[in-house]
C-alpha cells in the first residue's frame, strides 16, 4: 500500500494498513508530530508488517551516486556540509493550504536533513542551532518562516549548515526545488547544482506548473519538477524511481534505500528542532545520540 495523503493525515491510513497485515510506504514526514511517529513505529513493530517512508530524492541519481562514494570511503571522513533549497511562494502555498503545518522546514528542508542523515549514516545529529525571518507567510495568516537557516551537529562533530527559502517570487522559474549541496571529507569533497540551469526554456506560449494549476510561467528550468515529469507516454523522475523501487523489493526481495521508519523519525525529530530554535533563539539538544556522544 502506498500513503500519499496530506502531510498532517498520514497516521490514520498506515495505521489501518498495518493492521490489515500490508506492507506500506509512507510519503514524507512520517508524521507531524513525534508522538504520532512513535505510534506508527510501533504498530509496525507489533503488526511484523515492512514500513518504509518516500524521501524521493534519495532517488536522483546524483544522491544515490554520492552515497555510494561515501560507502566506498572516497571522501574520507565527513567533517561537514552545507546544503540550501530555494523555490517560489506559489508552491509553498499550495503546501500550507492542504496542511498549515507543513512548513518548509518540515516539508520541504527535511529531504535535506535526511538526505545528510543518510549519508552520514550511524553518526546521528546531537545539536541544532536556527534561526528564521518571517513576513510573506505570516501575513498570510500562516506561522512558517520565510527563509530559515539552521546548523547541525553531529555525534562525531561534523558540522552542517542547512537553509530553505520557499518565498521567491512566485513566477521564479524553477518548476521545483532549486539545490545546492556540499559534503566535506578528509580527503575528498562533493559538490552538487541542483539549479537545473542547464536547461532553460522560453516560450510565449507558457508552462504550466503541475504544482500549480492555473499558474503558468514564461520561462522554466526543465528537469527542475522535484518528483520528475512525463515525457512520451510515461513518467520519468525521482518519484518514478522510488515506487518502482518499492514494487521491486516487494516483488522479489530485493534491497532498496527507501527510508526506514527510524530514519523517518530522526529526520522529523530534527526538522522539529530546527523550529524549537527558531522561536526559542537558542541551541536544542537532541536524543538522538545519546549512545554514541563523546
Amino acid at each position: 500500500m502506498i500513503v500519499s495523503t496530506p502531510e498532517n493525515e498520514h497516521m490514520l491510513p498506515v495505521l489501518q494498513a498495518l493492521e490489515l497485515g500490508k506492507p506500506v510506504l509512507v510519503e514524507k514526514p512520517i508524521a507531524m508530530s513525534l508522538e504520532d511517529a512513535d505510534r506508527i513505529l510501533g504498530a509496525a513493530k507489533e503488526a511484523g508488517v515492512e514500513l518504509r517512508v518516500g524521501y524521493s530524492m534519495r532517488f536522483k541519481r546524483r544522491y544515490l551516486l554520492a552515497k555510494e562514494q561515501i560507502l566506498q570511503g572516497r571522501l574520507g571522513q565527513i567533517v561537514g556540509g552545507t546544503g540550501r533549497v530555494y523555490n517560489s511562494r506559489a508552491q509553498a502555498f499550495e503546501i500550507l493550504k492542504r496542511s498549515p503545518n507543513a512548513t518548509p522546514v518540515v516539508d520541504v528542508l527535511t529531504y535535506y536533513v535526511g538526505m545528510f542523515c543518510w549519508w552520514l549514516e550511524g553518526n546521528p545529529p546531537v545539536e541544532v542551532v536556527a534561526r528564521g525571518q518571517t513576513g510573506i507567510f505570516k501575513a498570510a495568516g500562516y506561522s512558517a518562516h520565510d527563509v530559515t537557516w539552521a546548523i547541525l551537529t553531529f555525534a562525531d562533530g561534523a558540522v552542517v549548515s542547512l537553509g530553505v527559502d520557499y518565498a521567491l517570487p512566485q513566477k521564479y522559474p524553477t518548476l521545483g526545488q532549486s539545490v545546492r549541496l556540499e559534503i566535506l571529507g578528509t580527503e575528498g569533497v562533493m559538490l552538487f547544482d541542483a539549479d537545473y540551469k542547464d536547461q532553460v526554456l522560453y516560450t510565449d506560449r507558457g508552462i504550466p506548473r503541475s504544482y500549480v494549476p492555473g499558474l503558468g510561467v514564461n520561462m522554466a528550468f526543465l528537469s527542475s519538477s522535484s518528483s520528475g515529469d512525463w515525457a512520451l507516454g510515461d513518467f520519468w523522475g525521482p518519484l518514478a524511481n522510488e515506487t518502482r523501487a518499492w514494487l521491486d523489493h516487494l516483488s522479489t526481495g530485493r534491497s532498496c534505500a527507501l527510508a526506514t521508519p527510524e530514519e523517518a523519525r530522526e529526520t522529523l525529530e530534527v526538522t522539529l528542532a530546527i523550529e524549537r530554535s527558531v522561536q526559542s533563539k537558542e541551541a536544542v539538544r537532541l536524543s538522538l545520540g545519546e549512545g554514541v556522544r563523546q
